[in-house]
């Protein structure tokens, strides 16, 4: 059954899952089960074997939240307004950005003041703060934008500070791993409900940056492509396999600016050489170079039409 199908039969019967109400109300799922447990909305039906499911009747109502939540208004503040209270709330001008007490925070930031306080949490090793104001940008932006905006500017900033002394290995590391496992949470609802053709993703023998391959996992799950994340350093041959094994559409390589070049270029010729024609190859990240029979991805919003094309 593919994604149009799924879709259909969820609004036939009246219940969706959380994956697919998130997509349709364009708020991620750790939001929607963060106000659930918070305000008790959206209320979930439960199943016989415990699963949740949410009305499909919900969705304009949650829409409308996102677009008060958009505008600065606190999701506390616009969850609980009748239909009449929510419509004057949108009419209204939308907040400008401001600085609040710590627990009275605007539910939205503009991506300036996310960087800032993201980068205060990192320096003081705030993993909960940085989680939170990670999660908001993910909720104003929206996938590429989030990744575009807010998490490529945070790493390399945070890259910056490393080289100019005024961060140390271990807040590298710690923001690594705390953006590795918000893009894995975000990622594996959608990637569980995925109908669409399989990608492996993996990194050559070398490539050790991983948190590229995570965005373009992250991506690709919210297009719908059914992801197989083999990680770093995979061996070319195992890659194939796994690739034809599976009847894969394509393989996606991640290659950063540290790769060495003329292991590049080997690996995505030998890796070419052991795909079929029809497997397609793409190499994306900032190593990644034009070659024979190699399609090369500009960016996230580039390896998102090409997902939603294919």
């Amino acid at each position: 059954m593919n994604v149009e199908t799924g879709a259909k039969v969820g609004l036939q019967s009246g219940m969706i899952s959380i994956g697919a109400l998130s997509r349709a109300c364009g708020i991620p799922a750790e939001t929607l089960r963060t106000w659930e447990r918070r305000y008790s909305f959206p209320a979930p039906v439960r199943k016989p074997s415990g699963h949740r499911l949410y009305r499909v009747s919900g969705i304009p109502r949650l829409r409308r939240i996102a677009q008060a939540v958009a505008q600065g208004h606190r999701a506390g503040d616009v969850i609980h307004a009748n239909d009449r209270e929510l419509e004057a709330i949108l009419e209204s001008p939308s907040l400008p950005s401001r600085s609040t007490p710590r627990g009275s925070e605007p539910e939205t930031l503009s991506p300036e003041v996310e960087l800032r306080d993201c980068l205060h949490a990192i320096e003081s090793f705030d993993a909960p703060t940085l989680t939170h104001r990670l999660l908001l940008g993910w909720a104003r932006l929206g996938p590429v934008p989030f990744l575009e905006r807010l998490i490529g500017p945070l790493l390399r900033s945070v890259g910056d500070a490393w080289q100019q002394g005024r961060l140390e290995i271990r807040h590298e590391h710690f923001v690594s791993e705390r953006v590795g496992d918000l893009l894995r949470s975000l990622r594996l609802p959608s990637e569980a409900s995925a109908r669409g053709p399989i990608v492996v993703l993996a990194t050559p023998p070398g490539e050790a940056h991983n948190l590229g391959l995570e965005m373009a996992a992250l991506v690709l799950a919210q297009a719908g492509v059914r992801v197989l994340y083999l990680g770093t350093e995979v061996p070319l041959a195992e890659i194939a396999a796994v690739a034809m094994g599976r009847r894969a559409t394509a393989v996606a390589l991640s290659l950063s600016a540290n790769y060495d070049g003329a292991r590049r270029d080997e690996s995505l010729r030998t890796l070419r050489e052991l795909l079929p024609v029809s497997v397609t190859l793409l190499a994306g990240g900032a190593g990644a170079i034009a070659a024979e029979n190699v399609h090369v991805i500009r960016g996230f919003a580039d390896l998102d039409a090409w997902a939603r094309a294919t």
